[in-house]
């Protein structure tokens, strides 16, 4: 399906984007604090909000 370089090509661009990703949130750890106080309640409402329509949705099927 896939040739082993591009295999390795892909391996070491997602080792390489974690990496990245890594040093660049760890430089903005302290504008995150500051800026993304709440933003957990906006996540859990989100998920409580998808767990309601499958409630719903389970709910009507019967």
């Amino acid at each position: 399906m896939f040739s082993q370089g591009q295999i390795i090509f892909a391996a070491c661009f997602f080792i390489a984007f974690v990496i990245a990703t890594t040093i660049a949130y760890r430089k903005d750890i302290n504008i995150h604090k500051s800026f993304y106080k709440g933003n957990y309640k906006v996540l859990l409402a989100f998920l409580g909000f998808i767990g309601l329509l499958f409630i719903i949705k389970i709910f009507f099927k019967r």
